[in-house]
């Protein structure tokens, strides 16, 4: 070893130039290696000059124009360098599988509720919605109930409903557990929901015949699984069934799997159990699912399995089969250049993505982007590759707020969605891919709160920007967006100058999800948000509320309170 250093010595002696050339080298790699390391980081963000303005609420702080730096643009658009204006992506994390089944709510874990404090708070997985009366004659949630007297939980009654698919879930008695698509009775005192759960004595499971009601979060319509049917809901039979549900079937032991498996084979999505009779069909104007009815009124015994349901000749249970509905699956580039360039504009975090799959699956066309990510590109949305200028695609997905940015911008979809949601949703994101979640250590460690500190002014300053300089802007929440889909996606599609077709639309809902949603398995059992978060961003809250009715809009969602 020592002879090869002495040889190496000589030779570098006798030609200096080739040494200070590999030196040169050496150092340059270094340089682009630390580059590389610190170019995603974290937003720079100066606020511009107080203007004049329409962003500003009475009394409240003008928060300025967002300037991006380089460095910022690269962390939160889309990563990997790419042909345009953003870098390529790439995900720190395999994304999983893309949405879990309903058998997996038994292995998640939701973040305890601790006192009635903690319950009033919104959950990820679950929302205390108050103390409700009960009757034992007439229930207040008419779904499926079972008792535990000695180990009733919160969370063990949440999981049992969510697993069946039901939007609400009721405590009573400290042990008793109640299900339901809807809360039939009046409000009560929260004085009266004062008995503790059986199995958890740290919170409150309803009182005598009073009810702690839960608004499942994770529980849609679509959740509840038979085999490989998802349940949709009890309705009532439309007036011309025979051709909203055009294939039907007499079987005299009827059960839930031999009508959805006679469905599947003739290839139909919906499968509606009448009694003996199965039928089937697509959601159409003539059946549109939008009408749920008390599934006490679908409560006949199926003569084939005791234990279910098959609903009557006059309410049908009705249940989507594996059959994918087609209608709304074909996708295509403009047939001509587009004569205005119409922005989905969203801070990062809120929806944007989804936003996309529902624009696609009802107009028939591609949306574009303001930067390239390869893996929604591999995912399905081919207007990923085209340039946001080219006018093949129905809208351009962008997060940007600058002035100049938005004035590039004919009109735009403005997507708003809840800053403690959106903010956790993009931390997710930029550590986990855009299914994925981020590690324990990043929530722990100093990544989160820079991540608040930087981005949540910007969760601000997005959307009065917007509002500021933007020409014709259609304000959509993403809280109503997910609560009533087919309204607001009405309202997209219209502003796009695209005639909305009803059937599109309703095959839309069916298929809503897309390959872009987490599980919402896998959850934090804690609050990230310290109190001086929370402070900060009420503050924002309440300025965009404020700019928002300003303008004669509607402000945020309630429930983006209390914070």
């Amino acid at each position: 070893m020592a002879k090869l250093l002495v040889k190496l010595q000589r030779y570098f002696r006798r030609k200096p130039v080739r040494f200070f050339t590999l030196l040169a080298l050496y150092l340059a790699a270094g340089s682009l290696v630390f580059l590389h390391s610190g170019f995603a980081g974290e937003p720079t963000v100066t606020g511009s000059q107080r203007g004049p303005g329409a962003g500003e609420g009475p009394g409240l702080p003008y928060l300025g124009v967002m300037q991006l730096s380089r460095g910022f643009k690269a962390a939160v658009t889309m990563p990997e360098r790419g042909r345009r204006h953003g870098p390529w992506f790439k995900s720190t994390s395999k994304e999983p599988t893309e949405k879990g089944k309903a058998g997996d709510y038994g292995s998640s874990r939701s973040r305890a509720l601790r006192g009635r404090s903690g319950r009033e708070k919104e959950e990820d997985r679950a929302r205390y919605i108050g103390c409700y009366v009960d009757n034992t004659r007439r229930r207040t949630l008419r779904g499926v109930s079972f008792f535990d007297y000695k180990k009733m939980t919160v969370f063990r009654c949440q999981d049992n409903c969510a697993e069946r698919g039901y939007l609400y879930a009721g405590l009573e008695f400290g042990a008793e557990c109640y299900c339901g698509h809807k809360v039939q009775a009046p409000n009560a005192s929260e004085s009266e929901c004062n008995m503790e759960c059986k199995g958890e004595r740290s919170n409150t499971c309803g009182g005598v015949n009073r009810l702690s009601i839960y608004r499942l979060e994770l529980a849609q319509e679509s959740a509840r699984r038979y085999g490989s049917a998802i349940f949709r809901g009890c309705f009532r039979r439309p007036d011309n069934v025979s051709i909203a549900l055009p294939v039907s079937q007499l079987m005299l032991n009827m059960s839930v799997d031999k009508c959805v498996d006679f469905c599947t084979e003739k290839e139909f999505p919906l499968s509606a159990l009448a009694g003996t009779l199965c039928r089937c069909g697509f959601p159409t104007t003539l059946f549109t699912l939008h009408e749920r009815e008390d599934e006490q009124l679908c409560a006949q015994k199926c003569t084939g399995e005791e234990f279910e349901s098959c609903g009557t000749a006059e309410y049908l249970l009705v249940y989507q089969t594996q059959v994918q509905d087609n209608r709304c699956m074909d996708r295509r580039f403009l047939p001509s250049r587009a004569k205005q360039l119409v922005a989905l504009a969203s801070f990062p975090g809120a929806g944007n993505t989804w936003a996309r799959h529902l624009i696609e699956l009802a107009t028939g066309f591609y949306t574009g982007s303001y930067y390239f990510d390869g893996s929604l590109y591999n995912k399905g949305f081919k207007g990923e590759r085209d340039h946001w200028r080219s006018g093949r695609t129905i809208c351009i997905k962008t997060h940007e707020s600058g002035q100049k940015e938005i004035e590039s911008f004919d009109s735009a979809i403005l997507l708003i969605r809840n800053p403690y949601k959106a903010l956790m949703a993009e931390f997710n994101r930029k550590y986990g891919g855009h299914i994925g979640f981020a590690a324990h250590a990043h929530w722990k460690g100093k990544e989160w709160p820079e991540f608040v500190a930087n981005y949540a002014p910007w969760w601000a300053t997005h959307t009065l920007d917007w509002l500021r300089y933007g020409k014709k802007v259609l304000v959509v929440h993403f809280e109503d967006l997910k609560q009533d889909l087919f309204v607001q996606l009405q309202r997209m599609v219209g502003l796009l100058g695209i005639a909305a077709c009803q059937d599109r639309l309703l095959c839309v809902e069916g298929q809503k999800d897309g390959n872009f949603k987490r599980s919402g398995l896998r959850k934090l059992e804690y609050d990230p948000y310290t109190p001086e978060m929370r402070k900060m961003i009420s503050g924002y809250i309440r300025t965009v509320d404020a700019a928002l009715k300003l303008r004669n809009l509607s402000g945020v969602p309630d429930d983006y309170y209390p914070r």
